[in-house]
């Protein structure tokens, strides 16, 4: 059987729209192997990325496409919840279910990096928290 084509898939799920993880072909591959492993089930981002002409805010029972860092399909992935807090609100049981990080303080340096290098940071920025689980890996 051939790889379906990004094309194909979206042509199947009209509603998906798609992402990739991270802001570098390594973090991408490093998340990407995270979800496939079933050890990372949570993302987060800044609020400031779903403003007007940026990304589509996730929902529920939505699936979106997560792509390579080459922009070839990944996986599909289904929303199952959709919650927002301040990043100095962020809890363990949340950056857990992230799967990449020790602990608590191992994700707010993580993170404080992340936003830095992608329009600033500040203790009290709203992020946006998704759980999803995979549906289809494309691998």
């Amino acid at each position: 059987m051939s790889k379906k084509t990004l094309q194909e898939i979206i042509d199947q799920n009209p509603e998906a729209e798609t992402f990739r993880f991270g802001d570098s072909e390594d973090l991408c591959n490093r998340i990407l192997a995270l979800v496939r492993a079933g050890k990372k089930t949570a993302t987060c981002e800044a609020m400031r990325a779903y403003t007007e002409g940026g990304d589509a805010f996730p929902e529920v029972g939505r699936r979106d496409i997560a792509l390579n860092w080459d922009g070839t399909p990944a996986m599909m992935l289904e929303t199952v919840e959709v919650t927002t807090r301040r990043f100095d609100e962020m809890d363990d049981e949340f950056v857990a279910a992230q799967g990449e990080f020790r602990d608590l303080a191992h994700w707010r340096k993580g993170y404080r990096a992340y936003f830095t290098r992608n329009g600033g940071f500040s203790e009290d920025m709203e992020i946006m928290c998704e759980r999803f689980r995979m549906v289809e890996d494309y691998a």
